[in-house]
């Protein structure tokens, strides 16, 4: 898998976690656009990002459709980054809410999963 397809995913999901709360907060937006200032990749999250809100797809479509992504990616080390990015977009409105800390939580357990999923498969476990 490229990282072109990779990044878009970040998009999906940074997306489908500002949607959390029912709206995407300008504040939100703005932190969004200075945490990837510098990222070589920023402009295709963003892109990426714009393309869902544009869409207004199903949130859960969403966050499958990345999470289906990230699996066939495999283990990368710029998901740390990524959990960063949404916990700093979801803290820039007011605080972390409910909907948000809950897909952060499941974010994270849902790739974990996966990935073990995955290696039961090619008996890497």
């Amino acid at each position: 898998m490229n990282k072109e397809r990779l990044y878009d995913a970040f998009g999906e999901l940074i997306y489908a976690l500002a949607m959390a709360d029912g709206l995407i907060q300008p504040k939100e937006i703005q932190a969004l656009d200075r945490i990837l200032e510098g990222h070589a990749w920023a402009s295709q999250i963003k892109w990426s990002f714009n393309y869902e809100a544009n869409k207004a797809l199903d949130l859960k479509q969403v966050y499958k459709k990345a999470l289906d992504t990230f699996t066939q990616h495999g283990p990368d080390e710029e998901y740390i980054y990524l959990i960063e990015i949404l916990q700093k977009v979801a803290k820039a409105s007011d605080g972390i809410d409910a909907a948000e800390q809950e897909m952060i939580e499941l974010f994270q357990k849902d790739l974990k999963e996966s990935f073990i999923i995955e290696m039961e498969k090619r008996n890497l476990v």
